[in-house]
């Protein structure tokens, strides 16, 4: 990325900070606009991206940007891991996963912690799988994020990453770019009391390196057998990578 996207042009704070500021802000509503803009369809890209890791049968999963959970959640029904750690930068998005947390009897099996997610609060080797879903592209530094990713991970461990990426493919391309720049940013300001965060999300994408480009960050910073999975028309993708 030649440019660093940021939540709030205005503002003087890193872009580390805005995003939590931006989480902070539209944590209410995150998961409803989430199921309502995707149409639901993101809960399908979810399992789609947590079936990559069902040969591995992790005992211990990260997920890194873990949000309100949902994520995690999903893994956890469908893994069955011993445990699975949350981390997130945003304090209001980690009370909503708490509550989940609580209101599922779930304590034992997921846990979340405030942190960084590109000086990721654990030691080296202490995952078999670490999971990221929509967070990549919040990174201040995807390089250097990617690099602590692998850290964490077990030798022979797995990453996998879920991102939006641009498809390209005629009429796609276009109905996909007028919904993520009209259609969502007015959806966003009407039900959130941040409308920035909303057009923030076309722009961050937009300005992702995804497809090849985001494998060839993962190779730089030492994963093995990368892939790249396009789904729906490429408007979403899965990259794996082995430690």
């Amino acid at each position: 990325m030649s440019k660093t996207i940021t939540p709030y042009h205005d503002q003087q704070a890193t872009k580390k900070e805005q995003v939590a500021d931006m989480f902070n802000n539209i944590s209410k509503t995150y998961d409803f606009l989430n199921h309502f803009l995707s149409l639901g369809i993101d809960i399908i890209w979810r399992k789609k991206a947590i079936n990559e890791l069902k040969k591995d049968k992790p005992k211990l999963i990260l997920d890194v940007a873990t949000g309100t959970g949902d994520f995690a959640f999903e893994a956890l029904k469908t893994l069955r891991p011993e445990k699975i750690v949350g981390v997130d930068i945003s304090r209001g998005m980690l009370d909503i996963a708490e509550q989940k947390i609580q209101k599922r009897n779930l304590a034992d099996k997921f846990e979340v912690k405030l942190g960084d997610s590109e000086k990721l609060p654990f030691e080296a080797g202490e995952f078999d799988a670490v999971t990221v879903a929509y967070g990549v592209r919040n990174f201040e530094n995807l390089e250097s994020g990617l690099a602590d990713i692998r850290r964490v991970l077990k030798p022979g461990g797995k990453a996998v990453v879920l991102e939006f990426s641009k498809p390209k493919v005629f009429p796609i391309k276009q109905l996909y770019n007028f919904y993520f720049n009209y259609i969502t940013p007015g959806i966003g300001k009407l039900f959130s009391k941040d409308a920035r965060a909303y057009s923030y999300l076309p722009e961050s994408v937009a300005a992702f390196p995804d497809g090849k480009n985001f494998v060839a960050l993962m190779d730089k910073v030492g994963f093995k057998n990368t892939k790249h999975r396009p789904l729906a028309f490429g408007i979403c993708s899965i990259y794996t990578g082995i430690k």
